[in-house]
């Protein structure tokens, strides 16, 4: 069995974001990049399918410049077998990055793909979904545990008031949520092999999408500090600091 695994590079989940002076965006000079958190989960639940000889070849994807390459790089040391870039020097919407990852899987035949269920940049939360309904595969996402069990994949989901467990035939989609599992590091002599393990490139233009944009960022502020806490003793310290702060 296949696993496909879409990554992300954003920024580093411990830096801190800075916003440009003049609001159009995120300021990403010498700013410490990374892969992202829920893909890192996506990748390690799809290589312990592996290591339990559930599936036979880990393929991960990402979708962006040259410079994305790094991200890969991360992803072969932590173990993936191989890598696909697909260039592209677009701004990618969530739409366009599905459209995108769709022909990927039309010419790779995974049986499962296995990706975060958001990026941090943009919490955007929608390419997996995307994805499913493009392909018309069947979809559990906010997977907290995945398990095979009789040709079927069961995918345990965190939702109001408890646990929902749906089973998918194959091919299908899943999308990881943080308690899934937590992802291994990559040791120094799997970082070594990782500069051999094959590294496709493919242009987006080979893809035959057409491709366009349907967002626009009007303008990106800093979030507003947090006011600072008040430690009350009792209630009603607490009574008489609403009767005095509350507006009426």
């Amino acid at each position: 069995m296949k696993i496909l695994v879409p990554v992300k590079k954003v920024i580093d989940a411990n830096v801190r974001v800075r916003v440009k002076s003049d609001g159009s965006g995120v300021d990403l000079a010498a700013t410490k990049m990374a892969m992202n958190p829920f893909d890192e989960i996506a990748l390690e639940e799809a290589l312990r399918l592996r290591e339990s000889k559930v599936a036979t070849e880990v393929v991960i994807v990402t979708i962006g410049p040259a410079t994305s390459q790094d991200v890969l790089r991360t992803g072969l040391a932590m173990g993936a077998d191989r890598s696909i870039l697909v260039d592209s020097a677009l701004a990618m919407e969530p739409l366009s990055i599905a459209k995108s990852l769709a022909e990927i899987v039309r010419r790779e035949a995974p049986d499962l793909v296995i990706m975060g269920k958001q990026a941090i940049d943009d919490d955007a939360n929608q390419t997996g979904q995307m994805l499913a309904a493009l392909l018309d595969w069947p979809q559990a996402t906010f997977a907290s545990k995945v398990e095979f069990k009789d040709g079927v994949v069961e995918v345990t989901r965190e939702i109001d008031g408890g646990h929902e467990i749906l089973a998918l035939s194959l091919p299908a989609i899943v999308t990881a949520d943080l308690r899934l599992n937590e992802p291994r590091y990559a040791s120094l002599p799997n970082i070594m092999k990782a500069k051999a393990k094959p590294l496709q490139v493919v242009s987006i233009d080979t893809l035959g999408l057409e491709l366009r944009q349907r967002l626009q960022v009007v303008s990106v502020s800093a979030a507003t500090p947090r006011s600072r806490q008040r430690k009350t003793v009792g209630v009603a310290e607490v009574a008489q600091f609403l009767k005095s702060n509350v507006r009426k």
